[in-house]
C-alpha cells in the first residue's frame, strides 16, 4: 500500500514521462512499465527537481526502515525463522546477513568503548574522598602495603636473576648460512631465539643495526622478525592496550571464523538440501543475535553497574535461541535437535579455541 502511495504522489511516473529505454542499464522497456524489470530503475526522463531529490531519498530510508525493522523482530523473536525465509526467496524483506552482523557488531564496539571512555573519565573528574581510619586499621593497611611491596621486589629480583643468568651464558650463534640448512621450522624457531638472545643482552630496537651486528642479511624478513622482540615488550608493558587491540578485531575475526564453523553444519546436515553458503547465513543470524542483545544491554548494564543481562544470554538465553533456531531452520524432532545441538556447541569450542589461539599470535604478529 505504501509503494501504491508513493506511486501515486511521484510526478515522475507519469506516463508523459516515461521513455522505451532504460536510462540505467539500457535495457529496451515499454511505456507501461514503471519500472525497468531488468535493473528496477524508475522509467522516467522528467528532469530531476528538489521535490524529486527529496522523495526518493525519503523514500530509500523508508525502504531500509523497513527491512531493518523486519531483521530486528524476526531475529530476536523468530529463532531459525528470519534464515528460513531469507534462504527460501525473501530477500528484499530482510537486511543483508553479513552487512547486518559487520554492522551490529561494530556498533556494539563503539559503543562499548566509548561508555568506558566516558566512565574513566568520570571516575578521573571525582577523586575518591578520604575515608577516617583508626590507628589499628591504618596499621594493618600499612603493614600489608609493606607484604605486597615486598612481593613484588621478590618477582622483580626474581625475574632480574633470569634476566642476568641468561646474559652471562654465551649467545648461541648461528649464521645464515647454518639457519639456512635447517628445516623451515626448526629454522624459524631457531632464528626467534637468536634474535630474542641477542635483544635481551644489547636492547637494540633497530633492526637493522642488529641484522648488521649478527652479520645477518638485511631482509623484510629478518627486521620483522627481529621486531617482534620490541613488540612482546610492548605487551608485556602494557596489556590493556594490546587487549583493547584485540577486542577491536573481534567482529573482523568472527567474520573470518563463521565459514570455519559452518563446515560443521554442512557435514552435520549434508542430507538436507541446504548448501553451504545457507548454512554460513544461519550461523551469521546467530552471531548477529548476540551482538543485538549486547546492543541492547549495554547501556542499561552501564548505569545500572551490572552484568545480569550478558550473564542471562550466555548462560540461558543464548543456548535455548540456538536450539530453536536449529529446530526451526533445519526442522528436525527434537531429539535428533538437542543431540546436534551439543555436538555443534562442542566443535564451536573447539574450533573457536584453536582459532583464538591463531588469531592472537597473528594479531601479535601485526601489533
Amino acid at each position: 500500500m505504501n509503494r501504491k502511495l508513493r506511486d501515486r504522489n511521484d510526478a515522475r511516473k507519469a506516463l508523459k514521462y516515461r521513455g522505451t529505454k532504460c536510462l540505467n542499464c539500457e535495457h529496451p522497456i515499454d511505456k507501461s512499465d514503471i519500472y525497468c524489470p531488468y535493473c528496477s530503475q524508475i522509467n522516467s526522463t522528467k528532469q530531476l527537481s528538489a521535490t524529486d531529490f527529496f522523495n526518493q531519498f525519503l523514500s530509500s530510508i523508508l525502504v531500509y526502515d523497513s527491512r531493518l525493522r523486519s531483521t530486528l523482530k524476526d531475529l530476536l523473536f523468530k529463532p531459525g525463522v528470519i534464515t528460513r525465509n531469507y534462504v527460501k526467496g525473501q530477500r528484499l524483506k530482510y537486511a543483508n546477513p553479513f552487512r547486518f552482523f559487520l554492522s551490529v557488531s561494530i556498533i556494539f564496539f563503539l559503543i562499548n568503548g566509548l561508555l568506558d571512555a566516558t566512565n574513566t573519565e568520570i571516575k578521573n573528574n571525582f577523586a575518591t574522598p578520604k575515608v577516617s581510619l583508626t590507628p589499628e586499621e591504618q596499621k594493618a593497611i600499612d603493614s600489608l602495603g609493606i607484604e605486597l611491596n615486598s612481593f613484588t621486589s621478590t618477582i622483580i629480583s626474581l625475574a632480574d636473576t633470569i634476566r642476568d643468568v641468561r646474559k652471562t651464558k654465551p649467545l648461541a650463534y648461528l649464521s645464515e648460512a647454518q639457519l639456512d640448512s635447517l628445516p623451515f621450522t626448526e629454522r624459524y624457531a631457531k632464528r626467534l631465539t637468536l634474535y630474542n638472545d641477542f635483544y635481551e643482552r644489547h636492547k637494540i630496537k633497530n633492526a637493522k643495526v642488529a641484522l648488521d651486528s649478527l652479520h645477518h642479511k638485511n631482509t623484510t624478513f629478518n627486521r620483522w622478525v627481529y621486531s617482534k622482540n620490541a613488540t612482546v615488550e610492548k605487551i608485556i608493558e602494557n596489556p590493556s592496550a594490546f587487549g583493547n587491540y584485540l577486542i577491536g578485531k573481534i567482529p573482523f575475526f568472527l567474520f573470518f571464523y563463521a565459514p570455519l564453523f559452518a563446515c560443521f553444519f554442512w557435514l552435520l546436515y549434508s542430507r538436507k538440501k541446504y548448501n553451504y553458503l545457507e548454512h554460513l547465513i544461519f550461523i551469521f543470524h546467530i552471531f548477529s543475535f548476540i551482538f543485538l542483545v549486547l546492543l541492547i544491554a549495554v547501556i542499561p548494564e552501564h548505569f545500572l553497574n551490572t552484568s545480569f543481562i550478558t550473564g542471562s544470554l550466555f548462560l540461558l538465553i543464548g543456548p535455548f535461541y540456538f536450539y530453536k533456531a536449529l529446530r526451526n531452520f533445519y526442522q528436525e524432532s527434537r531429539i535428533v535437535t538437542l543431540l546436534k545441538f551439543v555436538f555443534l556447541n562442542i566443535a564451536f569450542f573447539i574450533g573457536f579455541s584453536i582459532a583464538t589461539v591463531l588469531f592472537v599470535a597473528a594479531s601479535a604478529a601485526l601489533y
